[in-house]
């Protein structure tokens, strides 16, 4: 345990708590976004599970991100599928039938946090292991401090979304955000980027906008449509 009186070891465990407590934000935004419509005792389910797969993700992520950061039009297609979701998570404003929706519920919403996780962890790994310069103590640490973070997070937002619904909209833009920045971060788009810095920001304001503009569209559809169910 000689690494406890290590002043290096205590600054890189200060830094992937750091990146963690920044980092981890954008997941606990996506399960809440994904679990806040559905019953109390499922949300915690969804949190849950939500959380535990991020982590799992992340462990499994670490062997392979770098490399699979270098594949072109990889960091495009998760950045799309990001887009995807915000827009969803945005216009689904379902009215279930009771019995068969709440397990469906649950599904998709745990099927929509491991979506978004995998996407969203790449960069979050990288940073984690930077900071840990090949330590695996560190590395297990840090990834294993994101656990409560990301849970007790998840469950602070879907508060706040109850009392405050704007968050939801808000919370849907900085999804479009971050998988704007995703797309325009693509090895592809490398130099283009490099000739152009102003454009990441112009990507990921337009990842927010229209993930905003289109989420709404459908929220706005679903709800002319939705109440026409049978007397």
């Amino acid at each position: 345990m000689e690494f406890m009186n290590d002043a290096d070891f205590w600054i890189g465990l200060m830094k992937i708590i750091w990146i963690n407590i920044i980092l981890s934000g954008d997941n606990a935004v996506v399960i809440a976004l994904a679990a806040r419509s559905l019953p109390p005792h499922q949300q915690k389910k969804a949190i849950l599970f939500g959380s535990g797969a991020a982590v799992v993700l992340r462990i499994a992520l670490t062997v392979v991100a770098v490399q699979l950061l270098a594949l072109s039009y990889l960091q495009l297609i998760g950045g799309l599928l990001l887009l995807w979701i915000g827009v969803q998570l945005l216009g689904d404003e379902e009215e279930e039938n009771e019995g068969e929706a709440e397990q469906k519920g649950l599904m998709v919403a745990v099927r929509t946090i491991l979506i978004a996780d995998i996407v969203m962890s790449l960069d979050n790994v990288i940073a984690v292991a930077a900071a840990a310069k090949g330590s695996t103590t560190l590395l297990i640490i840090g990834l294993a401090i994101s656990i409560p973070l990301v849970i007790f997070g998840s469950t602070l937002m879907i508060k706040l979304m109850e009392r405050y619904p704007i968050i939801v909209t808000l919370g849907a833009a900085l999804i479009g955000w971050v998988g704007g920045e995703t797309m325009i971060s693509d090895v592809a788009l490398k130099g283009v980027v490099e000739d152009n810095p102003a454009l990441h920001y112009v990507a990921a304001a337009a990842g927010a906008i229209l993930v905003v503009l289109i989420g709404k569209y459908m929220g706005r559809k679903h709800a002319s449509n939705g109440p026409s169910h049978g007397a």
